[in-house]
């Protein structure tokens, strides 16, 4: 409970904010074998449940559909091979100033697989996703809500960094779409996750606004997609942490509902 409290002050939700009853069923969805999960000992009591605290709803979201998506443009390689082919790409121009590829990190047969835009700094520098100030506050919301990093998979659009953090180019993208159509088809979640507006629009097809777009359930090739705000918008605009909350929430109910 004190750490969950220590969480949610950190997310600037505390002490208001509690996970409502649905999620804390949620959390049985766990329990599929496509997530590891640790047991607790049989000596040990399980923890007790945290405090309802009925303030703003989880939002109801509508589905929503989008133009049909492209194939990729070769034949899928295995998980290795994948891996291979994105440390050895030169398909655009940030293979000249990248220090490392930036593949993704987590569990490969996750349920949920969040999909970022594009390494930075530290990313380059250590070669695993969300690794930095923004990737420490991605920790702090999916334990917010009883997830880590073995519950998840964790990507970016762009397996390489734009030089100074700039924001990715339409070729860019072109160029590692079908690297992150591949890792998706590998992992075959249950529910997207896409964190800010340049993974949404990349695999939704739209420009339109991250405020729009959070609105409603997407769907890619027959996959629930929610949008939400990337971490590192949230340490810019704290103030939007509230419904990136409700965001969490809403998809830890569908999982939960999908049993």
């Amino acid at each position: 409970m004190r750490r969950r409290l220590q969480l949610m002050r950190e997310l600037g939700l505390a002490p208001v904010w509690r996970l409502r009853e649905g999620v804390a069923a949620a959390n049985l969805a766990l329990t599929s074998p496509r997530v590891i999960v640790g047991s607790l000992p049989s000596d040990q009591p399980a923890p007790e449940p945290a405090p309802v605290v009925d303030t703003l709803p989880v939002p109801t979201i509508k589905l929503s559909s989008v133009p049909p998506v492209v194939p990729a443009t070769k034949q899928k390689p295995d998980w290795l091979a994948l891996q291979q082919d994105v440390m050895q790409c030169q398909a655009c121009s940030l293979c000249q100033t990248r220090t490392r590829t930036v593949f993704g990190k987590g569990n490969p047969q996750a349920r949920i697989m969040l999909i970022g835009e594009a390494p930075g700094a530290e990313e380059d520098k250590q070669g695993l996703p969300f690794v930095g100030k923004a990737g420490q506050l991605l920790d702090n919301m999916l334990a917010a809500v009883g997830l880590s990093v073995d519950d998840v998979y964790i990507a970016n659009v762009l397996k390489c960094r734009p030089p100074a953090n700039r924001n990715p180019m339409g070729e860019e993208v072109a160029a590692c779409s079908d690297y992150l159509r591949w890792q998706i088809d590998h992992v075959q979640p249950d529910i997207l996750v896409t964190l800010g507006r340049f993974a949404a629009h990349a695999l939704l097809q739209t420009d339109a606004a991250i405020g729009t777009l959070r609105k409603g359930v997407h769907q890619y090739q027959g996959i629930p997609l929610f949008v939400t705000f990337h971490p590192a918008y949230l340490l810019r605009s704290p103030g939007e942490k509230a419904k990136a909350w409700q965001d969490l929430l809403a998809i830890r109910r569908t999982l939960g509902k999908m049993g």
